[in-house]
């Protein structure tokens, strides 16, 4: 049975520390717009989030997205956009606005929240499967190839450059491996949330072929313990369909849902919904 008490206390804590300023870190340029902030990250990323929209009308709605764009579109090094929206604000005519601009939702995801104490047990690995944490470029490469490959992409050497960045910049990302002769075959991010009590665990990935064995649950309680050791608390992801009934069965409770909108830059298109 659901807790509804901590589900709201969680979800207000969720507010208050984990958007906007903690979301923007590690941007290179952040820029104000109303209540919005405007993130450029490496690699011609940009990320817009905000406590709370700061309109009411969705002709104001419309107006703010295009702004937004305005924005991104006068830097010619901007090639993808991303608008993360969450399922409990009061953001009228967002997704029609979003949508007339040419963003494209993708897949909901549920804000999951919950101790690191209830995620931190020593779970058995299969045999020859090792875990341990990465620091170097090559095994990052290798990390974020595998990673690739897991979400259907081209390998792209830019995420692999974004995560040493992180790694150089000592933010206190740490990034969490499942290896199989001498193969990375599961592989984590665990982020520590500054001046706050959170954790952040992200980009969960297993191949194929590994799953079910129980090495992402195992994987997320290493991370766990180690947001334990750096005095976090709590842990906190965005979780799609396959990971949120794991983390429910280690404890989390899902406060929320989110839903990113992306954009991509189309050289040679102008108007409405143009890229």
């Amino acid at each position: 049975m659901i807790d509804t008490r901590s589900s709201t206390r969680f979800l207000a804590s969720y507010d208050e520390h984990l958007r906007t300023d903690a979301e923007t870190a590690g941007a290179v340029d952040v820029v104000r717009l109303g209540s919005l902030l405007l993130a450029t990250f490496l690699h011609g990323r940009g990320f817009v989030t905000y406590r709370e929209l700061g309109t009411t009308e969705p002709k104001g709605t419309s107006a703010l997205v295009a702004a937004v764009l305005d924005h991104y579109r006068a830097d010619p090094g901007i090639t993808r956009v991303e608008w993360k929206t969450r399922g409990h604000d009061h953001a009228p005519g967002l997704h029609e606005a979003l949508t007339e601009h040419g963003f494209l939702p993708d897949a909901s995801e549920s804000i999951m929240i919950g101790a690191a104490e209830a995620l931190r047990a020593d779970l058995p690995l299969p045999e020859g499967v090792t875990l341990r944490r990465v620091t170097q470029e090559r095994d990052v490469q290798a990390m974020s190839a595998m990673q690739d490959e897991v979400f259907g992409n081209p390998v792209s050497p830019g995420t692999a450059e974004a995560l040493l960045s992180r790694l150089s910049a000592r933010d206190g990302t740490e990034l969490w491996v499942a290896e199989a002769d001498g193969r990375i075959i599961s592989a984590g991010r665990l982020e520590p949330v500054d001046g706050t009590c959170f954790a952040g665990i992200w980009g969960g990935t297993t191949l194929a072929e590994w799953r079910g064995r129980g090495i992402y649950r195992a994987l997320t309680a290493r991370r766990a313990r180690s947001a334990l050791d750096l005095g976090r608390t709590l842990i906190h992801s965005d979780s799609t369909e396959y990971s949120r009934p794991i983390l429910e069965r280690s404890g989390l409770t899902e406060v929320g849902t989110t839903k990113p909108y992306h954009w991509q830059r189309q050289e040679g298109r102008t108007g409405v919904g143009a890229g």
